[in-house]
């Protein structure tokens, strides 16, 4: 991540340095960027970009971090599920996801970018943009588990570290068969519902056994 000092860089320096940053990682992908290509296009020097960061690695994970914020800021934030019922809930999470692909199809540089983080090319960039995303995300997946668990719509015979470890694995997987498609092609009013619904199945109340 950035170091200290980066934040306390006016913001204007702060956003241009990654908004050079984003456009290379999004057009070029994580190992193929070149550092001295953002040097150059954020009008700083060489020296200057390691006093705010230690490496590419950081400067990855910084950018994947506004990325996500934005997208989540745009798609109108983390959303508490309004609802009475089990359907309602799973309703509710539904048509949040449904908003935020939506904002992703209009961000290609935003998708790129994610796509690019989500397919792996790099180990140690992937396992801090991951860091920063669980990070970001955590906070609202408890209060979200805990609300279905209280509706009856998510299931509390497991311990809630394991609801959450499959929910976060299962979103992301769903987060990258998603980005992995264009947009041309994908139709989200089908798609998400789906992917919701395998959710739904995983998490939800665990049926009484046959007798």
């Amino acid at each position: 991540m950035a170091r200290p000092r980066f934040h306390r860089l006016p913001s204007a320096q702060q956003n241009a340095i990654l908004d050079a940053a984003s456009v290379e990682f999004s057009a070029h992908g994580f190992a193929d960027a070149s550092l001295n290509r953002i040097i150059e296009s954020a009008g700083i020097s060489k020296g200057a970009m390691y006093y705010y960061f230690d490496g590419k690695d950081d400067l990855y994970a910084d950018v994947l971090r506004r990325v996500l914020e934005r997208l989540l800021e745009d798609s109108g934030g983390l959303p508490d599920p309004v609802a009475d019922t089990a359907d309602g809930f799973w309703t509710a999470v539904e048509d949040y996801y449904v908003r935020l692909v939506r904002v992703l199809a209009t961000s290609p540089d935003a998708s790129a970018l994610l796509r690019d983080w989500l397919t792996g090319t790099s180990a140690s960039a992937l396992r801090e943009g991951q860091r920063e995303a669980e990070r970001a995300i955590r906070p609202w997946l408890e209060q979200l588990v805990t609300t279905g668990q209280e509706l009856g719509a998510v299931r509390a015979d497991l311990p809630t570290d394991l609801l959450l470890a499959v929910a976060m694995g299962m979103g992301q997987a769903m987060d990258t068969w998603m980005i992995s498609r264009s947009p041309a092609t994908l139709d989200i009013d089908d798609a998400v519902p789906a992917l919701i619904g395998m959710m739904r199945a995983a998490l939800g109340p665990a049926s009484s056994p046959s007798s």
